[in-house]
């Protein structure tokens, strides 16, 4: 039994067919056996067949059709070949009965006895190949994924025609292929390789006449249809035949009726070129002499900028000024072969009606009679893709009348008094009317949002959009959330933006491909690092070589536009365009040892470390590895903006050296990120990146340390985030971690950190135990402080200040031997919690005051703001609370910039108390009802019953009697049921309430 595809879609066995029904089951069936033994998932089926818009029902109706092509299997076959397989369907066949896998093999086998010296076996392997081919490919197929196959499967038998056309003329044997190729050139009238073969063909077959014609006519085409030149394939078949003898003399149109040639060579002009205006009229300006610059621009920009297009647009719009003609050439300069300059030369000449046998055989002659030609000539000259002045200034002509538009991927800079424009990428309004102009304004009105994805996915990149907007267009049953879908698979991107013969990676891959080898691997490795930019410094570690050598391949590479640079009188940095990012990445896969890789990400994520730690001052400069102290000391002389900089590259990262499973390096990276900067900053969500990265690297690698460590990191994370419930669990999943490998330090230290969160919680008595058991196994000096701190706080939370004291002073003491000056300042706020608490408010003044001075001494904004609500508890306990009002409407303000609930709350609450001793009942109201609803987000009862107290008072003043006793019993059940000090109160009047101490949020 065999399965076609390589036309109509048919079932057959011994001269029999099976019919197999509509679109389709025949799409369904056409999908199966191109994966033959292959295993297809239900969603592919279903994406395959219908697209976007599938059925409410697919999956009956996915069935509806298995069961019919097993009708039809079983009319010619007994056993059951279509088969269930995971989640999908597999067709259970030896490949070699699908005609494709045979088509495959052929040409294979075809291509191995070509490149061994055997072109007639290989001509005969390709015939048998091209012989399965029946008619229209996929006949019967529909949908999206038909039309994609169908348009593969044309290309590999195109292919074949070339090299079976190839096999023949190697042999001399070209007159056997005249007709294929004949008809193989009007279905593909744009390929130059096929072009080429006929022209040898008709040669080899003596009709020299036919080729030189073929070969004219391939040009006009060319140049016509597309606006290019002849490439190396043509050229060398038509210099094959020229070299056997003159062609044929032909008069020249121009020539026949006695006037000068005058050449329309500019391509066609797009009708749906958008924006740039600026750009247009700077170019018009200087080509036609009204800038007051020499009539020579010059364009630089990124792959896929634009370049081209607004180069033809700007000639169009200038193209009047010209009554002489318009000449145009491409000038491949990305490519393997460049134009020749000379080659250049003769197909001006002789568009300016010279004959072939009076264009002269040398460049410098060339030249000569093209500025001869020119000098009394308002002419336009179009150089499009120029590779460096040297190609081009051979092509400049002499007139001063005449006007020459270059374009290149490169800055031309040595090109004299060139008026130069670098084609930035496009702004918002530019990219959003393109797309509108591509995929049509009321579809992308109508998903204004998707658009606007669209747009960023592609980078701002007109090519991209172009793209992206002709997939759009092409597919108009697409929503546009379809194809942003399709391009967030990053792996994937490339191959989305690619529609016709326009591709991104295409563009790319010219400029890729004109590298040296070094730069090339530079590129690669930077896509694996998958960074959108950095230091220059980082190919250092990349590649294992000096700084030096690194900045100069970033410079190389900026200087073809594959990076952006900047220094602004500091260190050299890069950015890398994500759609070029994209490429780098994919040809790294491709090409990079996976060893090599590891090694290489690794030296980066230490030499980061190391920076982070030395920015931190715990290492010294001399200890980062692949920088020299000097370097270093200029990286970091501010090392915040320094981590400012590199911080979504840090992230990205450690996210890199986890998804390797380069376990040890990325967890220490993480914690040291923590540690330094991301809870300093409250930067939470690049802290949850790196350590959900790095957990689920060690969870794979398992490393019960690593995993310990991570686990506490995210503890202290969800602490930070007011996340009470959920930093509980993960520090009491540390604990379990630190006690299979049997740390009794880090269980203590993660206990430690447990009973801060168990004290905000309210559960006072289990933070005491919690407590008690770290402290057994704690000797390290800011271990003892911490915990001396900590049971001093919870002390003061049951109301038992004399030991409260006493363990502050002990603090205190151990924080001043160690030098921690941030540590002591903290403990002498508490201490003046608890003097407030027990109602001495001279003491509680003295320690508060201090506390503030020497945070005033730091950069700790949050401890900072903290300390100053605690001075203002005993202002508003002196009666003095106005005068620290704007000082806690600050504090307010910082606590919202660092994404500190808890601290909002308190200020908010504090604010309320203030308003409340001052008597101004309604603003008391508003900020108490505020703070209320902050400790009902953060589920911290103890704090809310505070301030239920709090505004019970209020609503006394108010009148609101009834309401004022249900609030504050609401308060006092709250207090009883967790065993705080507020719970021995004796009632709820003004006078008799000692007002509540606050505390301040503790980073471990």
């Amino acid at each position: 039994m065999e399965f076609r595809i390589l036309g109509p879609i048919e079932i057959s066995q011994n001269g029999r067919t099976a019919s197999i029904g509509g679109p389709k089951p025949t799409t369904l069936l056409a999908l199966l056996a191109i994966r033959a033994g292959q295993g297809v998932l239900f969603d592919e089926i279903v994406d395959s067949i219908w697209g976007t818009n599938p059925p409410k029902q697919t999956r009956a109706a996915v069935h509806t059709y298995v069961s019919s092509l097993r009708r039809s299997i079983a009319v010619l076959h007994d056993e059951d070949v279509l088969l269930r397989s995971g989640g999908g369907y597999l067709l259970a066949v030896d490949p070699e009965r699908v005609d494709v896998f045979r088509f495959e093999r052929d040409t294979a086998r075809g291509r191995a006895a070509l490149a061994e010296g055997g072109p007639d076996d290989a001509a005969t392997h390709f015939s048998d190949a091209l012989a399965l081919w029946r008619g229209v490919v996929l006949g019967g197929a529909q949908g999206w994924w038909a039309e994609a196959e169908r348009a593969r499967l044309n290309e590999l038998r195109c292919t074949a025609i070339e090299d079976r056309a190839d096999a023949h003329l190697a042999t001399g044997r070209g007159a056997g292929v005249v007709t294929d190729l004949r008809t193989a050139v009007a279905e593909h009238p744009f390929r130059e390789r096929l072009r080429g073969q006929l022209i040898t063909a008709l040669h080899q077959a003596g009709r020299r006449a036919d080729a030189f014609a073929e070969y004219r006519q391939a040009c006009v085409v060319l140049r016509d249809e597309l606006g290019l030149e002849p490439g190396p394939a043509l050229r060398a078949a038509f210099e094959q035949v020229a070299r056997s003898g003159p062609e044929p003399p032909r008069v020249p149109e121009s020539r026949q009726n006695g006037s000068r040639a005058c050449p329309r060579q500019l391509p066609f002009q797009l009708a749906d070129f958008t924006g740039r205006a600026e750009e247009t009229a700077l170019l018009t300006s200087t080509l036609l002499g009204t800038g007051g610059a020499g009539r020579l621009c010059a364009v630089f920009g990124k792959p896929g900028a634009g370049k081209s297009s607004l180069a033809v647009h700007v000639a169009h719009q200038v193209l009047e000024q010209f009554p002489d003609g318009q000449l145009h050439a491409s000038l491949r300069g990305v490519q393997a072969a460049p134009a020749d300059p000379g080659d250049v030369l003769a197909t001006f000449l002789r568009a300016l009606g010279m004959e072939l046998s009076a264009i002269p055989a040398e460049l410098e002659e060339r030249a000569q009679l093209y500025r001869t030609l020119l000098a009394d000539r308002r002419v336009l000259v179009v150089l499009d893709d120029a590779a460096d002045e040297r190609q081009v200034r051979p092509l400049l002509p002499g007139g001063g009348e005449c006007a020459v538009l270059v374009t290149s991927r490169e800055r031309l800079g040595a090109l004299d008094s060139a008026t130069q424009l670098g084609l930035a990428l496009l702004d918002d309004i530019e990219a959003m009317r393109l797309l509108e102009r591509v995929a049509g304004a009321d579809r992308v009105g109508a998903e204004r949002e998707q658009a606007t994805e669209i747009i960023r996915l592609c980078g701002h990149l007109p090519l991209a959009l172009r793209i992206a907007g002709a997939r759009l267009a092409a597919r108009s049953h697409w929503k546009l959330g379809r194809l942003v879908e399709r391009l967030r698979a990053q792996r994937g991107i490339l191959s989305e933006l690619a529609v016709g013969d326009l591709e991104v990676r295409g563009s790319v891959a010219l400029s890729y491909n004109g590298l040296g080898d070094r730069e090339r691997a530079a590129l690669r490795r930077l896509g694996l690092l998958d960074v959108a930019g950095g230091g220059g410094w980082l190919l250092a570690p990349l590649l294992d070589c000096s700084v030096d050598e690194g900045e100069e391949l970033i410079e190389r590479l900026a200087d073809v536009q594959l990076l952006d640079v900047t220094a602004d009188d500091g260190p050299l940095r890069f950015r890398v365009h994500d759609l070029i990012r994209a490429f780098a990445k994919e040809r790294g896969e491709a090409e990079e040892p996976a060893d090599e890789v590891r090694a290489a990400l690794t030296r980066v994520a230490e030499s980061l470390l190391a920076l982070v730690d030395a920015a931190g001052r715990s290492v010294a400069p001399s200890d980062v590895p692949y920088l020299a102290p000097g370097i270093v000391a200029e990286l970091l002389i501010d090392s915040d903006s320094w981590f400012e900089g590199e911080q979504a590259g840090l992230v990205r990262v450690v996210e890199r050296v986890s998804d390797l499973g380069l376990t040890g390096v990325a967890t220490r990276l993480a914690s040291a990120l923590c540690a330094s900067r991301f809870s300093v900053r409250n930067l939470f969500s690049q802290w949850w990146r790196t350590h959900s990265a790095a957990l689920a690297a060690a969870k794979d690698a398992g490393d019960r340390v690593g995993e310990a460590r991570l686990l506490a990191g995210l503890g202290w994370l969800r602490y930070e985030q007011d996340r009470f419930d959920e930093s509980v669990a993960y520090y009491e999943q540390a604990i379990t971690a630190y006690a299979s490998i049997e740390d009794r330090l880090n269980q203590a230290r993660t206990r430690l950190a447990l009973s801060t969160v168990l004290r905000e919680q309210g559960l006072l008595l289990r933070a005491h135990e919690v407590l008690n058991l770290a402290t057994a196994d704690l000797s390290e000096p800011r271990d003892v402080a911490r915990a001396a701190h900590e049971l001093a706080r919870v002390l003061t939370e049951l109301g038992e200040f004399p030991a409260a004291l006493t363990a502050c002073t002990h603090a205190a003491s151990a924080y001043r031997e160690i030098g921690d000056s941030t540590g002591e300042s903290m403990v002498l706020r508490s201490t003046g919690i608890v003097h407030r608490a027990a109602g001495r408010m001279e003491s509680a003044e003295r320690f508060s005051v201090h506390a503030v001075k020497m945070l005033q001494a730091t950069d700790e904004r949050l401890l900072l703001a903290y300390a100053k609500q605690s001075l203002a508890k005993v202002r508003i306990r002196q009666h003095l609370g106005d005068a620290v009002r704007d000082d806690l409407l600050a504090c307010v303000a910082v606590c919202n910039d660092m994404q500190d609930g808890f601290g909002q709350a308190l200020m908010l609450r504090t604010l309320g108390e203030l308003d409340l001793v001052a008597g101004r009942l309604v603003e008391a109201r508003h900020f108490l009802d505020h703070a209320l609803q902050w400790w009902a987000a953060l589920s911290l009862p103890v704090w809310r019953a505070r301030t239920l107290r709090d505004l019970s008072m209020v609503l006394a003043g108010l009148g609101e009697h009834d309401t004022a006793d249900a609030t504050w019993a609401e308060a006092q059940d709250l207090f009883r049921h967790h065993g705080t000090r507020e719970a021995r109160e004796p009632s709820k009047a003004l006078d008799a309430v000692a007002m509540p101490a606050a505390e301040v949020r503790t980073t471990p």
